[in-house]
């Protein structure tokens, strides 16, 4: 419930405060008539047929309800005139009290408020005769005489005004005393016409008896004429609250505050002393009851009529119409005897044909009030505009909610992430960051192409609810797009970001189950912290980005961001223009790097290797310029470069009787490439070096992806002739048995494995293993990286064929190959026809 300061209100039995003074006023001024004005009864005739007016014109009542009690404006004024000109005082007082009576008794009030209105009655009645009796005795009917009525009139409606804003002041506060007061003006006027009306009815009967006849007609067409226009007015007034009511629920539908605008204008509207809105439970959207009461300022979430009424209305569809102008569900009616309802009225808010609710109001104000059969389509078409404003605010709020969440795994999205942490970095806590942490799922893309889409899919939401499942609880968890997922939260340190990384990534690591297949899923994860690494959202989702590119190197790593990561991204993304400008002008070198024969140390071939020697930044990486050349669309320009110079420097070796093969390094995109093969073919034939002079070097992860994307080059290639051989092999996730299927010729032995022999028994059980078991296959091994004499011995022991590395020769350019071919070779070995053997290896 919203908080607001309710309105004084005590109960109906403290009105003998008041009653009990208007009763000793009636007691005294009555005693006072009794002695000092003429002996009752007077003209019985005339009194008989004035209590009958003046119980017909209270009949016809105008109210103006104050909170819950309504001010009761009746033209007695008229009938009063005459009592007090034809009758005693006193006879007025005994009249105009049992008139009372008959109205109470027939309205069927409360006790107190029978006795508030007759003690009312009775001390206006008896003030205003004390008023006639104390001022000039009464003589014809001129002007004298209208004077003194007016007068005595005009008291009695002052003395009931008094007594009726001393009990609502008392009931209900000072507020709704002053504001009767305020209002009352116009009803005073009102009697003050009465007064007039009564006045000129008493000139045409003092003229002539028979007026009396013209004046009922009058009278008749009087109160035919008011109940139209009572009507009209009514309607027009519904119409003017229905147009406010719109106007009011199309406002704060845009701003959020919907029910609370709606429900205290439909009360008012209808004029009832609750208005209860119920939604059920629906989708992501929690049930709803919210009422609005009158003297309370802000929503209950309370109903005060039992909850078969919203349930029998929704069930069926239909309004609900409980009160003595409607027939009785007898079920509902008893559910609402033990409840202080005397009326209701439930109408079934519809979405299409559904219904998602209800909207009702209870207790038509005043007691003497209550909703009649008029009240409903009033009420239904209220609740129509209701169901469609709901409808939109729960559109708009469900389009709000799907712009900031992802639609697979219901997580906050990136744009929810980006503001979440824009809020976070602007409130400094000392000892604390705000840490962020991405977490992206490794090998997804194998299982979309290898199991469909809706493997992928299961993958993600599995990722995503285990995050949530264990990420603590002041963490936000979304989905930055793809297989990337993040989490932000406040920490102790950036250490503590490391261990929460590492916990969560195990979380992640469990097996996944799917139907009757089981999948590792790994992640890389990068994180950043603020300050540290960023004041702002954007800088640390950026270098929170880098972070987990980073971490993607090493499997299954995680990584701090650090400002190398920046340096090496900036100037990777700066290349990008400059590679493409080398690509032109020749600027690429290639070296070559002998590969060697471990046993006999023959030359058996060249690796060519592309080198760039930026003009500005020096010597690039090739790990550098061959991404930037994947990113930019260069990549089969860079490796054109690399074959063309490879091949035409194996036709100037065959020419001058020293053939050595070339080993060229393909990416792994280059085998999706179903050209790449003719072109192959093409440079072949067009430097007229034998395919089987030419090595096409492919990475583990790109040759073994879990797909059979690239069988087709890689078969295509073979049937060229072409040599092809598995590079990097023991840095991915595969084993030699996968390598079965494949058609290539050769394994190269990780250099990370190779150097660690001497020192590591683990990387020499692994060489030894991919060794043993490749010449099983019938697949020749080469050893990258061999760097030391007693890595050699060790090749040498296991049974490895051939190795490159600096224990034999640097990558050289094609002049300084030359110069080391002279200096290294025997020429025995050339002249013979033999394979050319190292003299010495330094």
């Amino acid at each position: 419930m919203k908080a607001g300061s309710p309105s004084v209100r005590r109960s109906n039995e403290q009105a003998w405060l008041i009653t009990g003074p208007l009763a000793v006023l009636a007691i005294v001024c009555s005693f006072v008539l009794a002695l000092a004005g003429p002996p009752p009864p007077g003209n019985l005739f005339g009194a008989v047929a004035i209590f009958a007016v003046m119980v017909a014109t209270s009949t016809q009542v105008l109210q103006v309800v104050v909170r819950r009690q309504a001010l009761e404006v009746i033209v007695t004024e008229i009938p009063l005139v005459l009592a007090f000109y034809y009758l005693p005082p006193l006879t007025v007082v005994l009249i105009a009290v049992m008139a009372a009576l008959v109205g109470q008794l027939r309205r069927r009030l409360s006790a107190p408020k029978v006795w508030f209105n007759l003690a009312r009655t009775a001390g206006a009645a008896s003030a205003a005769g004390a008023v006639l009796v104390a001022l000039p005795r009464i003589e014809g009917a001129g002007p004298k005489t209208w004077a003194i009525l007016f007068a005595v009139v005009n008291v009695n409606s002052l003395i009931s005004l008094a007594a009726i804003s001393a009990v609502i002041t008392l009931l209900h506060g000072w507020q709704a005393g002053w504001e009767l007061i305020r209002n009352a003006p116009a009803p005073q006027v009102i009697c003050a016409i009465n007064a007039v009306i009564g006045l000129v009815i008493l000139m045409a009967i003092e003229s002539n008896l028979w007026s009396v006849l013209l004046i009922a007609v009058l009278a008749i067409a009087v109160v035919l004429v008011y109940r139209s226009y009572a009507q009209f007015l009514r309607q027009h007034r519904t119409l003017g609250n229905m147009y406010e009511l719109t106007r009011a629920i199309s406002e704060s539908g845009q701003e959020g505050g919907l029910v609370d605008a709606l429900l205290d204008r439909v009360r008012a509207l209808m004029q009832a002393e609750y208005a209860t809105l119920w939604l059920p439970a629906q989708g992501r959207h929690p049930e709803v009851l919210l009422s609005a009461r009158l003297d309370d300022r802000g929503l209950l979430d309370v109903a005060l009529t039992p909850s078969i009424v919203r349930e029998r209305s929704q069930q069926s569809g239909r309004t609900l119409a409980i009160g003595r102008a409607f027939d009785d569900d007898e079920d509902v009616r008893r559910a609402l005897s033990k409840h202080p309802v005397k009326d209701v009225i439930a109408v079934p808010l519809r979405s299409g044909q559904a219904v998602v609710g209800t909207l009702e109001v209870v207790n038509r104000l005043s007691d003497v009030g209550h909703f009649t059969a008029a009240d409903i389509p009033v009420f239904e078409t209220v609740a129509a505009h209701v169901a469609v404003a709901l409808e939109n605010s729960r559109l708009v709020d469900r389009l709000r909610h799907d712009a900031h969440h992802d639609t697979l795994t219901r997580l906050p999205n990136r744009r929810r992430i980006t503001g979440a942490l824009d809020e976070s970095v602007k409130i400094r806590a000392p000892r604390e960051v705000v840490a962020l942490l991405l977490f992206d799922v490794d090998g997804l893309r194998q299982v979309n192409e290898s199991l469909g889409h809706a493997a992928g899919d299961k993958v993600l939401t599995e990722v995503a609810n285990r995050l949530r499942a264990s990420a603590p609880s002041s963490a936000l968890v979304g989905r930055a797009g793809g297989d990337e997922f993040l989490v932000t939260l406040r920490l102790e340190s950036a250490e503590a970001a490391l261990e929460l990384a590492a916990q969560l990534r195990d979380q992640i690591r469990d097996e996944m189950v799917f139907d009757a297949l089981t999948l590792d899923v790994d992640t890389a994860v990068g994180v950043a912290v603020h300050p540290d690494h960023g004041s702002d959202a954007a800088t640390l989702l950026l270098r929170v980005d880098l972070a987990a590119t980073a971490a993607k190197s090493v499997p299954g790593s995680v990584q701090l961001f650090n400002p190398a990561l920046e340096s090496r991204s900036l100037r990777r993304l700066g290349l990008a223009g400059d590679l493409r400008r080398a690509l032109d002008q020749d600027e690429l070198e290639v070296y070559f790097q002998p590969k060697v024969t471990l046993r006999d140390r023959r030359l058996v071939g060249v690796e060519c290797l592309a080198r760039w020697e930026h003009p500005a930044h020096g010597t690039v990486a090739p790990e550098d310029f061959v991404a930037v050349a994947e990113h930019t669309g260069q990549l089969s320009r860079l490796t054109e470069v690399v074959l063309r110079e490879g091949l035409r420097r194996s036709r100037d070796w065959a020419l001058a009787d020293q053939p050595l093969p070339i080993a060229v390094n393909l990416s792994a995109r280059t085998l999706i490439d179903r050209h790449f093969p003719d072109r192959v073919q093409e440079l072949l034939t067009e430097y007229k070096v034998p395919a089987q002079r030419l090595t096409l070097e492919i990475t583990e992860s790109g040759v073994l992806d879990g797909t059979d994307r690239p069988i087709p080059t890689l078969q295509r290639l073979r049937d060229l002739g072409v040599r092809l051989s598995v590079d990097d092999f023991g840095t991915g996730d595969s084993s030699l048995a996968h390598l079965r299927r494949l058609p290539v010729h050769e394994v190269k032995v990780d250099r990370s494995f190779v150097q660690g022999m001497a020192t590591d028994p683990g990387d020499l059980a692994i060489v030894n293993a991919v060794v043993t078991l490749s010449q099983q296959f019938g697949l020749a091994v080469v050893a990258e990286g061999v760097e030391s004499e007693l890595t050699l011995e060790l090749l040498q022991d296991i049974g490895c064929e051939i190795g490159q590395g600096f224990l034999f020769s640097r990558p050289l350019p094609y002049e300084r190959l030359a110069a080391w071919f002279g200096a290294q070779v025997e020429p025995e070995s050339i002249s013979s026809g033999e394979l050319p053997r190292l003299r010495v290896v330094p």
